[in-house]
């Protein structure tokens, strides 16, 4: 096995055995199954949440990308071409599950063969004593299946739920090997990523979904990452109806940003919680 792909894999596995770890166990009577309208999935568009999932259960993902830019043509052939619903996509599947106490561990595979593995853990949640939420977020990506160029990623994910009502959140993740190049042809191999985003809920169960990625520093081809949507939740699924100025949809991908901010894409996420 490639070195880069031992290091990978050495990576997620001592964040989640770490993450079995809790020192937060005198909060772990809390219901985990009991989500609150302010964050009510795990993900906005593309960015993970603080949102757990709870012990032994779990939750799957769709998400979906057409390739048709909505920037090209004139309206009469977006309309021919059913707004690029007509025109092939990237689609992504998701499994996650309670792994802990705390604890999620996911499998994400994208129909371009990128496969992320992923774990996350909840370090503190916020109360009247302390006024923002924390998780510790560790995943790698393999393109070709899992064969080639690993994007190992390490960061945080810090939340601040506003009542019922409204999110926000703050993402710094340090993503490794965000090129797809060789180190010998690139400058910078590596991105620092800074995530931005919020969920407001303007319904009783409909909201509105906005993300921001700036890279910060290394490897940054062409523009930062941006999403926004509109979701509905219903029950145990949320359907979610995005736009985004790119395809990613696991931390390699969203580090490599997007194609311009003249060409944004159709998609959408669906969402099912088995809990």
């Amino acid at each position: 096995m490639p070195t880069h792909s031992r290091k990978a894999i050495l990576l997620v596995t001592f964040c989640a055995l770490f993450a079995g770890v809790s020192p937060v166990a005198a909060q772990e009577d809390e219901d985990a199954a009991v989500i609150s309208p302010a964050q009510p999935d795990f993900t906005l568009v593309s960015l993970p949440t603080r949102l757990r999932v709870p012990l032994h259960e779990s939750a799957f993902r769709v998400t979906h990308r057409f390739l048709r830019p909505l920037g090209q043509g004139d309206f009469g052939d977006l309309l021919e071409d059913a707004f690029g619903i007509d025109a092939g996509a990237q689609i992504g599947l998701e499994f996650r599950y309670g792994l802990f106490p705390n604890t999620q561990i996911g499998l994400h595979r994208t129909s371009d063969k990128t496969i992320e593995f992923f774990t996350q853990y909840d370090l503190f949640r916020q109360r009247d004593s302390m006024p923002i939420g924390l998780a510790v977020w560790g995943s790698v990506d393999g393109t070709n299946n899992f064969k080639d160029s690993y994007s190992p990623a390490l960061g945080g994910i810090v939340s601040r739920l506003v009542g019922q009502y409204a999110a926000f959140y703050v993402q710094p993740i340090w993503v490794n090997s965000s090129s797809p190049d060789p180190d010998a042809v690139v400058d910078d191999n590596d991105t620092f990523i800074l995530g931005l985003s919020t969920r407001v809920r303007v319904r009783p169960t409909v909201y509105v979904v906005g993300e921001w990625v700036p890279r910060l520093g290394g490897y940054d081809p062409g523009v930062d990452h941006g999403s926004f949507a509109i979701e509905k939740r219903l029950g145990g699924h949320v359907f979610q109806l995005n736009f985004s100025n790119s395809f990613g949809t696991t931390m390699g991908q969203i580090a490599r940003g997007g194609f311009n901010n003249d060409n944004w894409y159709l998609g959408f996420n669906i969402s099912r919680k088995f809990y």
